[in-house]
């Protein structure tokens, strides 16, 4: 076991009170953490090239002192004892915290991953894997999956997907910042983004140099009239399942948009987040079909088994194949290529169609769940989205605080997000007007962030740039998800929601 440690009879002080120290120093700083094993007397005697004398007396002191822990027959341990760095032990922030009820959206019920068959196609690919494949290899990823992933998209989405065009990513926003770096060094200037949509989006073209438009959602999708005359060179949309209001592209704006994207040879950058969850309806081919030589079809396994898996895919068109190639290599050479490996024999093997399979049922049970609830609970709140997906939109009456229900429903422990936490971070097209969700108010215009996405411990507000207005121009409406908690739980949490509704109504009376 080695130690980042010298000594050196050159230096003041004896050797043995050079070791004391350095280990006194390295464990107030928190180098040396509470627990952490480090060398025996003998292997740092060897180490440092010092009798071992040295090192058992400088230890004995060390243990004296309470930097240290010995055992007899045990590894030697940094003691836990009062030697803490500052910026250890602080609280930590509410959104890292464990929820009562988690309602937040986007999170599939990762319990259900299908560890044991993911075992097996991981232990096989270890043992399996070539020499050659052990280096960096293609960028683009592992020719296997590559090839599986063709067949798979094309025989489940409607995806015409040569395997020559597949890249495998590190989940689906390193994809849309490949894909955004390489429309910028192409000459790409504005980007159009949904609105409502997921606030990284703003960001990451930003950071690439594109300038993003918002864009309103209607009940038919995205109006693509004012992307007509919002200048874009290209737009990310997730026409299967509009994220967050859970809207179907109409098939008269589908054809609009696949129009729009030859007129201006412009780029389409489709969001499949989801569509593998249907419910209530067949399933809506994937856009990419339409054109695949002006559509980037993305997709990933974080709603399907885990989001710690890190895997992703795009299917680009024939002209961006060596753009996005020469920025991959310059980005991070790929992803990694074991649990690629046992992605395609997961896939190959059918484990992929069991898995939803099994999930589509339990799903829709847990969606019936807080529907029932809702309608029990709050029969004044107008649910949406419940076709497909893994979450619904609740909007409530006009008189409702979204801010304050949000802050309420944290204080209690409850974890969701509201349709703020979606709407438009950069600039706003102006276009919208009233773009009506089933009635509602319109989502256009410049509108805030806020509150917690239960994405890690950042929230919206953490991120949003200097000089963006934040006037809210849409329904009070909550985003739920659904997959995290047991029948039960669903519907206690529903209960204790409603509950807090009620309460801010009362406040504000």
């Amino acid at each position: 076991m080695e130690l980042l440690l010298t000594v050196s009879k050159q230096r003041p002080g004896t050797l043995r009170a050079q070791i004391e120290e350095q280990f006194r120093v390295a464990i107030r700083d928190g180098s040396l953490r509470a627990g952490s094993p480090i060398p025996s007397t003998r292997d740092l005697a060897g180490q440092l090239g010092v009798s071992r004398k040295v090192a058992v007396d400088a230890y004995a002191q060390l243990t004296a002192e309470g930097y240290l822990a010995m055992r007899q027959g045990a590894q030697p341990r940094v003691a836990s004892g009062p030697f803490r760095p500052a910026d250890q032990g602080r609280r930590a922030p509410a959104s890292a915290r464990a929820l009562r009820y988690d309602f937040l959206p986007a999170r599939p019920d990762v319990s259900s991953f299908p560890r044991e068959a993911w075992a097996r196609c991981l232990r096989e690919a270890v043992m399996e894997i070539t020499v050659a494949d052990l280096g960096y290899g293609d960028a683009f990823g592992v020719d296997a999956l590559r090839e599986g992933l063709a067949d798979y998209l094309g025989r489940v989405r409607g995806v015409v997907a040569d395997p020559g065009r597949v890249v495998v990513t590190n989940g689906y926003l390193q994809g849309l910042g490949l894909i955004c770096r390489t429309l910028a060094t192409r000459g790409a200037r504005r980007i159009a983004l949904e609105d409502p949509s997921s606030w990284e989006e703003d960001h990451i073209a930003e950071r690439a140099g594109l300038r993003p438009v918002r864009v309103p959602v209607d009940d038919l999708g995205l109006d693509v009239t004012a992307l007509d005359r919002a200048g874009a060179d290209a737009v990310v949309l997730t026409p299967a399942h509009q994220h967050p209001t859970g809207v179907v592209l109409a098939p008269e704006r589908r054809a609009a948009l696949v129009a729009w994207l030859r007129d201006r040879d412009a780029i389409a950058i489709e969001d499949d987040y989801d569509a593998e969850y249907r419910y209530d309806r067949p399933a809506v081919g994937a856009l990419q079909g339409l054109d695949h030589h002006h559509v980037v079809y993305a997709g990933t396994v974080s709603k399907v088994l885990a989001p710690a898996l890190r895997l992703g895919w795009m299917v680009i068109p024939p002209a961006l194949v060596d753009p996005v190639r020469l920025e991959r290599q310059l980005f991070d050479q790929g992803t990694a290529r074991i649990e690629q490996h046992a992605f395609a024999l997961f896939l190959a093997r059918g484990d992929l169609d069991r898995h939803l399979r099994r999930m589509r049922i339990r799903y829709r049970a847990r969606r019936d769940v807080i529907i029932g609830a809702l309608a029990t609970e709050l029969p004044e709140a107008d649910v949406r989205g419940i076709s497909a997906g893994l979450h619904v939109t609740v909007a409530l009456p006009a008189s409702d605080d979204e801010a304050a229900v949000r802050k309420a429903a944290a204080a209690r422990g409850i974890g969701l997000s509201t349709l703020a936490d979606y709407t438009a971070l950069g600039d706003s097209t102006g276009l919208g007007g009233s773009t009506g969700l089933g009635g509602s108010t319109g989502l256009g215009g410049s509108t805030g962030l806020g509150g917690s996405t239960g994405l890690g411990d950042f929230t919206p507000a953490d991120v949003r740039l200097a000089g963006h207005r934040t006037t809210a121009r849409h329904p009070p409406t909550l985003v739920l998800g659904y997959c995290q908690m047991s029948d039960s739980r669903i519907r206690d949490g529903i209960r204790e929601l409603a509950a807090v509704i009620r309460a801010t109504r009362k406040a504000r009376a």
